[in-house]
């Protein structure tokens, strides 16, 4: 298992690979080539930042039965965009647009694609993968349900908190989800319920869309969610990835 950061220091953005309190600095770049170094950076010293900066953010809506609610089963997986703009980092700040009052959390996991595919076949899906790290699908209901395309629903700026980290080598499979809102959990529910796998989900992209180095999928969230109000913070925990925390404000 590796654990990739992308972060900040002294104004530069670097890869490293996490060992403990401290990170491994790269040379090269992960969705690439790249190469260790001898160079360890104390992870007090930077800011961590989303693990890659996405050119297409793919989402899955209704993709564990807990979250269905009175809604019938999906026959495939519901594929919807968000905006590359709206990825933000860990401890960055989740902004509640001034003119929607209902925005929620989703706590998900998010895959990261590590080569170029289209077409690809369920049983090839996971050689496409470079790795997978926690995500917050945030979501203004009011606006997801009137509007007739979700993309500031969705896609509004900051809607899309990822990290801590690029995890590698794990299964993904069947990992532990969990969600706290000011301390308190929300969502707890194992990947392995996933109605469309990580694979399915992969192969029905590809089918229309090409999947490319960096690309973004968030899998889908469990059970209920709740609204945000200025102040709170949020964290998304999944099991050998990290805890991403955010704090939450009203725009000014």
């Amino acid at each position: 298992m590796v654990r990739f950061a992308r972060f900040e220091q002294n104004g530069s953005v670097s890869y490293g690979t996490a060992e403990g309190n401290q990170i491994r600095r790269i040379d090269g770049d992960v969705l690439g080539i790249w190469k260790s170094t001898d160079t360890l950076v104390p992870l007090a010293d930077v800011k961590l930042l989303a693990p890659v900066k996405p050119n297409k953010v793919f989402a899955v809506g209704l993709n564990y039965r807990s979250h269905l609610g009175d809604r019938a089963m999906p026959q495939v997986p519901e594929i919807f965009l968000k905006l590359p703009t709206c990825i933000i980092g860990p401890e960055e700040t989740i902004v509640l647009p001034t003119d929607t009052e209902d925005v929620h959390y989703e706590g998900e996991l998010v895959v990261v694609i590590g080569k170029r595919g289209r077409n690809i076949p369920k049983e090839k899906a996971a050689d496409y993968i470079l790795g997978v790290t926690c995500g917050n699908d945030v979501s203004a209901r009011q606006w997801q349900k009137n509007d007739l395309q979700w993309w500031r629903a969705k896609g509004s700026d900051t809607f899309g908190p990822c990290g801590p980290y690029l995890v590698s080598g794990v299964d993904y499979n069947d990992l532990q989800l969990e969600l706290r809102h000011n301390g308190v959990t929300k969502q707890k529910q194992r990947t392995s319920d996933l109605i469309f796998t990580v694979a399915d989900i992969i192969s029905w992209i590809s089918r229309r869309a090409t999947l490319e180095p960096g690309d973004l999928i968030f899998t889908g969230t469990p059970g209920k969610t709740t609204p945000l109000s200025d102040g709170d913070t949020v964290e998304v925990e999944i099991e050998q990835i990290g805890i991403l925390r955010n704090k939450v404000r009203r725009e000014d």
